[in-house]
């Protein structure tokens, strides 16, 4: 994208769908979408957690329409059931931007994940997001209306290693849906954006550290968790600038120039700047990283004993 192109959105007035909008990202966007003169709809699955952030949404504005739905979004009927009950306060019709915030991780070995671990991080890495895309995008050409479709990822959308096996696959496939309907609904004039943030701050990161292995988290040291608002603010900047595939931090903008296949670049010399920085700097990561991996064998062949794993 040339350095003067601009999409310059702007969310006032507009109808923005938010999933996984009662905490985290999606409750600080939501925020942040209502104090800008947006008509606020956020679906979780917690009905509680929904009324509280309800609350906090409200208080930033008393003028637009605020409306939350409980749903379970890793089906196709509970997608087009939560579809169906935000529209209804605007007669029906699709809304104008998603933003498709639901998600949770947890990490572990590989060869300690259970089928059910395994199963639930592609249904709520990657189905939450693809059924709510499909039931909204299906509504929009129905009725023939524009919009934007914006969906999140993470680092690990671009990259991955070792504990993420449960949750770096689908946020790669998130990836490869937001890249492949970028190109198709070009046919209907909707836009289509990848978000991939690096670690926030957020009551899902508190979680995912009880069951993060320990060589993960040596891995990380160093990554500084960003705020949800933090994040929120750099996808809505990102949205606005027209960029199609959004990072908050510079590690993941090296990822992003070095791995974006067929996605616009953001220009064409800045991402060529970056391919050369990454070019000397991922090698670099990636042998550091396998060190630390293999200096963790006698650690982790006693966990495995511990856990009954290997006799």
């Amino acid at each position: 994208m040339p350095f003067w192109s601009k999409d310059l959105w702007d969310a006032k007035g507009k109808h923005c769908y938010v999933t996984g909008g009662s905490s985290g990202l999606g409750l600080a966007l939501a925020t942040i979408l209502a104090s800008r003169g947006a008509h606020v709809s956020i679906v979780a699955r917690g009905q509680q957690r929904l009324e509280e952030a309800v609350k906090q949404i409200e208080a930033c504005t008393c003028a637009w329409i605020i409306n939350h739905f409980s749903a379970d979004l890793r089906t196709a009927a509970g997608a087009n059931a939560a579809l169906d009950a935000i529209s209804e306060a605007h007669g029906g019709r699709s809304p104008d931007a998603l933003f498709l915030c639901a998600g949770v991780a947890t990490p572990r070995f590989f060869v300690e994940s259970t089928q059910d671990d395994l199963t639930k991080g592609m249904d709520l890495g990657y189905w939450t997001e693809a059924w709510t895309a499909w039931a909204v995008t299906r509504r929009m050409v129905e009725q023939g209306r524009k919009g934007k479709i914006v969906f999140i990822a993470s680092t690990l959308g671009y990259m991955s290693f070792l504990g993420w096996s449960s949750y770096s696959p689908a946020r790669h496939a998130v990836r490869g849906l937001a890249d492949t309907l970028r190109s198709e609904l070009l046919l209907y004039d909707i836009a289509v954006h990848l978000f991939c943030p690096n670690t926030m701050s957020t009551p899902g990161y508190v979680e995912e550290n009880r069951t993060k292995p320990h060589i993960t988290s040596i891995i990380e040291e160093g990554d500084s968790p960003v705020t949800p608002q933090q994040a929120a603010i750099a996808l809505l900047q990102g949205v606005a600038d027209g960029h199609t595939h959004i990072s908050g931090d510079m590690i993941t903008e090296l990822f992003r120039a070095a791995t974006r296949g067929s996605a616009p670049s953001h220009n064409f010399i800045y991402d060529c700047c970056l391919d050369a920085i990454a070019f000397i700097a991922t090698p670099v990561w990636r042998s550091m990283t396998d060190s630390k991996i293999r200096a963790h064998r006698s650690e982790h062949d006693r966990y495995l004993r511990e856990q009954g794993i290997r006799k």
